[in-house]
């Protein structure tokens, strides 16, 4: 089993960044990839990136592609999400989450894949 907490939204303006971190917890996370979604107001929620097990091979959803990146520690059991250049669209909750099929290197935006689930990081963006 595996256990996530995100940390690091706030409130930034327009053309700032922030960096998101994900805490797991179980001996496991290293053989899974990882995915961060986001929720906004009234509407589904997306994958916007996610990092196979080892790192390295990435997918980023388009509209935030050049300006999100994905990486992972897995000494340090973290993931992480750098967000630059942040728009006002960009507001939502943000949550990590784990994909336990064992090293699977296809990587995937569907929710559905993705078994564990942190509480999730408010990201709001305004001037």
């Amino acid at each position: 089993q595996v256990q996530l907490a995100e940390s690091g939204g706030e409130l930034v303006q327009p053309g700032g960044s922030l960096r998101l971190s994900c805490a797991a917890s179980g001996d496991d996370f290293m053989n899974y990839a990882m995915g961060w979604f986001r929720q906004a107001p009234g509407k589904q929620r997306e994958c916007v990136a996610a990092i196979i097990w080892a790192g390295g091979t990435t997918y980023y959803a388009d509209s935030v592609k050049g300006r999100f990146t994905i990486d992972r520690d897995n000494t340090k059991k973290m993931v992480y999400l750098q967000m630059n250049s942040l728009k006002a669209e960009d507001t939502a909750v943000y949550y990590c989450a784990a994909d336990t099929r064992y090293r699977n290197t296809l990587l995937t935006n569907m929710e559905r894949a993705y078994k564990y689930w942190g509480q999730g990081t408010q990201v709001t963006v305004s001037s």
